[in-house]
């Protein structure tokens, strides 16, 4: 009886003195928040049954395939949904005809603005720069 007491007495101070000495990483941090679990879980709670040999069968939700949204990149690309390029090969008579059509005319170009010469004043000390 003696020993038992002994060993229980022991253990009761083992706990006391458990709640006053903490792992450093304990007294600071996320950990030493009251609200902190630990993420890892225990031995016998991690793996409870084999993936292959499932309790139950997945529940995959199905409905209209027009009410579910699509979620792939490619269908809603706008820059894929560009006409395709369309290609004009010029034969040399095509050319020659273009050539040949006076579309425009010199005088239907508006005039320019610049029409006076600009003239150098070669007696300005610096060549006109300032030093």
């Amino acid at each position: 009886m003696a020993a038992s007491s002994a060993s229980s007495a022991t253990k009761s101070l083992f706990q006391s003195l458990k709640k006053f000495f903490k792992k450093p990483w304990e007294i600071t941090g996320p950990c030493a928040s009251p609200e902190y679990k630990n993420a890892l879980p225990g031995a016998l709670e991690y793996r409870v049954f084999c993936p292959a040999t499932e309790p139950q069968k997945a529940i995959v939700p199905t409905s209209n395939p027009e009410t579910v949204y699509d979620i792939k990149y490619f269908s809603r690309d706008q820059r894929r949904n560009r006409p395709p390029i369309r290609r004009t090969i010029l034969k040399k008579a095509d050319v020659e005809k273009m050539m040949m059509e006076t579309t425009f005319d010199v005088n239907d170009f508006p005039p320019v603005y610049l029409t006076a010469k600009v003239e150098k004043d070669e007696n300005a000390r610096g060549g006109g720069y300032q030093k």
